[in-house]
């Protein structure tokens, strides 16, 4: 397998320099409370299934008052996001962002929510060192391989409210939470475009090493 990643390299780096500090202030900015914060991290498409989220995240405000959700991204469901954190749902909108800005809001948060399509969203994950928290939802993409559930991620059954019941007791769990970071920093450098690339070029060498060799008949 290629295992097709994106510029993991970058985002590790970027993580590694945010400071305390900086989070620490960013979270003063929005309210957040420490192992209280989620993040959303896409477009908002149909495919990453929005209204579920919106709707998983009232559901775990109420189990969990504190609770903050990070959404960054835009998309066709921008308006319903927008409205959400306009009502105070425990939705917090940072419009798109970028580069080391990803960083930042990776190390305010614990953990990643995606109920909808999993794809490169995966090894940002382990980059950022914040364990997804999906469904098994059958519309994912290939990347979704590789995630294990209760070792570097967790995959969750039913509707929202369900949903919301799993991320809820994973940030009440210290022992699952550190498991799952443990797993995200392993496999974060299994993930990379350099790993891709010379994934992709020793496949290109062992097709060119069977294919049969053809004489030419005088």
């Amino acid at each position: 397998m290629v295992r097709n990643s994106t510029d993991t390299t970058a985002l590790v780096a970027a993580r590694n320099a945010v400071t305390d500090a900086q989070v620490a202030e960013f979270a003063s900015q929005h309210g957040l409370v420490p192992d209280r914060t989620g993040l959303y991290l896409g477009g908002f498409h149909a495919s990453k299934r929005i209204p579920f989220l919106l709707e998983a995240v009232a559901h775990i405000v109420k189990r969990m008052p504190d609770f903050r959700l990070l959404v960054a991204g835009d998309g066709a469901c921008r308006s319903s996001v927008e409205s959400s954190a306009a009502r105070g749902d425990g939705v917090v909108y940072v419009g798109p962002v970028h580069d080391d800005r990803r960083a930042l809001l990776g190390a305010a948060s614990r953990l990643m929510l995606m109920p909808g399509l999993v794809g490169l969203c995966a090894v940002d994950s382990f980059a950022l060192r914040t364990p997804l928290v999906t469904t098994d939802w059958p519309g994912h993409s290939p990347e979704f391989e590789y995630l294990e559930h209760g070792r570097n991620a967790m995959v969750a059954s039913g509707g929202p409210e369900q949903y919301a019941e799993a991320v809820v007791r994973t940030l009440s769990s210290p022992e699952l939470m550190a498991r799952l970071q443990r797993g995200c920093v392993s496999n974060s450098g299994n993930y990379t475009v350099e790993e891709m690339s010379a994934r992709f070029a020793a496949g290109v060498a062992e097709l060119l090493e069977r294919r049969p060799v053809v004489t030419s008949r005088g």
